[in-house]
Order: structure tokens, then sequence, then C-alpha cells
């Protein structure tokens, strides 16, 4: 209940700061609220809960689970400048941002914040949207700081930075430039370097894309890494990043009644990165096909290795599930995932999940 407690004053703080800044920028004596909240103020949110069920050396755990509850509130001050608020009810504050569009049309924004990281493909995107319940890849979820890197700690894929970004040449070319703290949200720069981030889109036809990140950093160790014993807590240590993949959506099929049309889709990256002296390695490739009404076929398969230099600290994951979306953006989703460890990890093992996402 304090979490939560919490959670509520930060957001009624946030609106409050709104509310203040969307008055100050109004130049008419007479406001009328209503229209200004209709016109002037969003507010989404969507939550996922689910169960998990592991079958590893022999010992079975089972388990409900309430992974995120998230809701945001975005205010348009003018019609180029906006900001942004959100927090996970069950964390932390994830978002806080304000954007302002320097061009007339999308050539270039500027954010000021804390928001998602530039890097990978997966990383920026929804888990609204992504296919996995596991939400990203081993490897994204390891390099963007998802949350498996023990050095980094549990960032959400997040931090604290300022971005310029924005589409050129009729939208053929999506590029980002961040320099970001590198230390984490909700988190004092640990050290007095910065991560460099650069995101590249290259987008020849509809629905297809290439795209190339990267990441010159240094990165200040909260805790330790079985796969990487030359960084000690409190140790800056290089933390570069790197990735190149492509996505393509082709075709609209399996129109539902409250689901619009949706395209195949097929996504595959390989990603790398080098922690001090340790470089890992790896890559993944997601295909979805609708098949009739919301009911989707979802697989998946990927492989990352820790450290390239020493054996055992490799895994390979497959994936293979069905999703239903029953209204807009809400859907059931029921998966099996195969993990197949290296030495280091233990056995391999068998995971079954399914999950409820509801938004709005």
């Amino acid at each position: 209940m304090n979490q939560i407690r919490k959670h509520a004053l930060l957001l009624g703080a946030a609106l409050a700061m709104l509310f203040v800044a969307n008055s100050a920028a109004q130049a008419q004596e007479e406001i009328d609220w209503n229209d200004e909240l209709t016109s002037r103020f969003t507010f989404n949110g969507y939550a996922q809960a689910g169960f998990d069920w592991n079958n590893k050396g022999g010992n079975e755990t089972n388990s409900y689970n309430l992974k995120r509850t998230l809701f945001w509130a975005k205010a348009r001050i003018t019609d180029r400048w906006s900001f942004l608020f959100m927090t996970d009810f069950n964390s932390v504050v994830q978002e806080f941002y304000s954007d302002f569009r320097v061009t007339k049309n999308s050539a270039m924004t500027v954010r000021l914040g804390q928001f998602k990281n530039s890097l990978t493909i997966e990383n920026p995107m929804s888990p609204t949207t992504l296919e996995l319940v596991d939400v990203c890849s081993q490897g994204v979820t390891y390099l963007t700081g998802c949350g498996s890197d023990p050095m980094h700690g549990v960032n959400y894929g997040r931090d604290l930075g300022l971005k310029v970004y924005g589409d050129l040449f009729k939208g053929q070319f999506y590029y980002e430039a961040a320099i970001m703290s590198g230390a984490g949200i909700n988190r004092v720069d640990n050290n007095t370097d910065k991560d460099y981030q650069l995101h590249l889109e290259y987008r020849p036809i509809p629905g297809l894309r290439f795209v190339t990140t990267g990441q010159l950093g240094t990165g200040h160790a909260i805790g330790t890494a079985a796969w990487n014993n030359g960084i000690a807590v409190g140790d800056n240590y290089r933390r570069n990043r790197y990735s190149a993949g492509v996505e393509y959506k082709f075709g609209s099929f399996a129109p539902a009644k409250y689901k619009e049309a949706r395209p195949i889709s097929l996504r595959g990256e390989w990603l790398g990165g080098k922690d001090g002296g340790v470089i890992s390695q790896g890559g993944y490739l997601t295909a979805v096909v609708p098949l009739v009404d919301g009911l989707d076929v979802v697989a998946s398969g990927d492989y990352f290795d820790y450290n390239k230099d020493v054996i055992g600290w490799k895994q390979a994951n497959g994936t293979i599930g069905i999703q239903y979306w029953f209204y807009k953006k809400c859907r059931l989703q029921l998966q099996y995932t195969r993990c197949i460890c290296g030495s280091n990890f233990g056995p391999d093992y068998n995971k079954l999940q399914a999950q409820m996402q509801v938004a709005f």
C-alpha cells in the first residue's frame, strides 16, 4: 500500500505540473477546461498478468504474477511542445520527459528527461505490441539494461538523457542520436562519463525497415556477474553495444471484430556488446502469422553467449504459442518455451506461460 500511495502522490504531482504548464501557455482570458482536457490531455494504461510453470532439473515450480501495471499521462502544451509522465504501480516511476519539435515537419524533435534508450529494434517497442510473454529476447534484455545484467542493475531499458530524433526523406529514413547518463532510471550518475547512442532506420518500402544501433559508454558496476570476473562492484568499465536487424510486415489478414487486420510479421536481429574485456553476442528471429479473427500463431528462437571466450555461458530458447486479440489492444497469450542451457546455467528446462493483457 505504501508503494501504491507513493506512486499516486507522484502521479498527482506530475498532473498538477501539467495543469500549471498548460495554464501558463494559454493566451485566452477565458478557458473552457472541458475542451482543454479533451484536446490537450491524453491518458493511457495497461496491465499484464498471468501464470508461469517451470520444470528445471526435475524441480517443478508454478506461480501467478502481475508483471506490469502502467499508467501514463501526456499533455500537449503547445503544437510543438509536450510532456509525458509514466509510472508502473507494480515497480517504479518509468518515464518523465518533454518533447519539443524544432522543425515544422517531423525532421527534428528534441527530448529531455527519462525514457527508453535507443538500442536494438525491440527495446523501444511497447510490451503491448511485442509478441513474447517474456517481452524481449535474452540478448536485448541483457544489452539494453532491461534486467538480466547484474553489473548494470534493473533499469527497464530506460535512462536519463537528451535525445534528438526525426524522419527524413519523406519518412524513408529515421534517426535517433542520444547522450545518456548511463546509470539507469531514477539514479544519479555514478561517473563523469556519458553513453553515446545512435539508432538508424532505412525504410525502402512500406512495412520494411532495416535497423542498426550502437552505443559507446562507460558503466559503473553495482553488482558482479559470474561470467565477467574482471569487474568488481564500484569499478568503471567499458560498456559498448551494437545491433543490426530487419523487420518486415506484409499483407493484411484475419480481420477481427475488435481488432484491425494484422500483417504477417518477421523480425530478426544480431547484437552484441563488450563489458570490460568480455565480449557477448547473439541473435533472435520472431515470426507472427494471423490465422482467423483475432488469433495469431507466434514462433521465436533466440541465442545469446554472455562470454564468447569461456565455454558454458550460452543459452538458446525456442518458443511456440498463440495469442488472441479479444478487444483492440487486449489479448490472451499462451506460450511454451524450451531452454537449452550452457553448463554454467544448469540443466535444460521447459517453461509454460499464460498471460492476459488489458490496455486502453
